[in-house]
Order: structure tokens, then sequence, then C-alpha cells
């Protein structure tokens, strides 16, 4: 069986390991009805390297998915390229150490808390629901200043 980010410890050398390859968009894990669908290979190329109790994984993660936009609901694709990737983490065992939730989350993180098709990388558009959800002014009657207490008058009585 394929498994790229099963790490055998006793057997990573002195000066680290590279790993390199790509995996199937399966590899995310994600729910045909999710909001959000990999559409590309996750295409990785990583340095392993052990650190007392610590592996040090640096390099680059690349992806790309589809995304539905918070505004107008349609789908758009978004690029994401950790070109400068690094984590650390920590040893519980000397056995094998197992990257792959870690690579599938850090990668999955990169991607916008709030997608807007405006904000997509791959192929940049207006969004078709600009302006048409504006937030309306609040409007409050004017209040005179001489109206009673103020806040501040409310919290020098305290002292």
């Amino acid at each position: 069986m394929h498994r790229p980010f099963s790490i055998d410890l006793r057997s990573l050398p002195d000066g680290g390991k590279d790993i390199s390859g790509q995996e199937i968009p399966a590899f995310f894990d994600l729910d045909p009805k999710d909001s959000i669908q990999a559409i590309s290979p996750l295409k990785y190329d990583l340095h392993l390297e052990r650190d007392g109790k610590d592996l040090l994984v640096s390099g680059s993660l690349d992806a790309t998915f589809s995304l539905e936009c918070g505004a107008c609901l349609e789908r758009f694709d978004y690029h994401v390229e950790l070109a400068d990737y690094a984590t650390e983490i920590e040893i519980a065992k000397d056995d094998t150490i197992n990257l792959t939730d870690t690579v599938r989350e850090d990668t999955l993180l990169a991607l916008p808390s709030y997608p807007r098709c405006d904000a997509g990388n791959v192929q940049p558009r207006q969004c078709p629901a600009e302006g048409r959800f504006e937030p309306e002014l609040e409007t409050t009657p004017d209040e005179p200043q001489s109206a009673g207490p103020g806040v501040w008058e409310a919290l020098n009585k305290l002292n």
C-alpha cells in the first residue's frame, strides 16, 4: 500500500530525508456534499529531519480546490501554494510517524475562512452578488447631551 507520509523514524538518516510526489484529490477525504472540493492532486516536496524529540518537516505543498462563494453561491477555483511550509511534530515513540493528517490539515487551513469568488486566485472575477447585500445604515434618533447622566458620570460615582 502506498503511504508516503508514514515515516519510519528508525531508518531516517542523520541528515534527514527528502520525499516528493503527488497524491490524488481523494487524499483530502472531503465529503462529496462539502462546499470545498479538491480538484487537483496534492503536490509535495518535503524535507524530513529529526531534531531531538521532534520531527522537522519543511518544503512545499501545492493543490487547487473548488470552493463555494459565500455571497453568490457559485463555485470558483482557489490555488493553495505553501512554498515555505514548515511544521514540527513531537515524536511520541521511536517507531513510525504518520504525517497524513498534519499535511491534510495544514493545506486545508490555508483556504479562506469566508470564501468569496472575487478572491479566487485561479481565474479572477467580480462576484455577481457584489452590492446586492450592502449593510443597511443604522439610524438612531439624536439624543441631546443633557438627556441624563452619561456613562462616564455613572462610573465616576463608583469612585
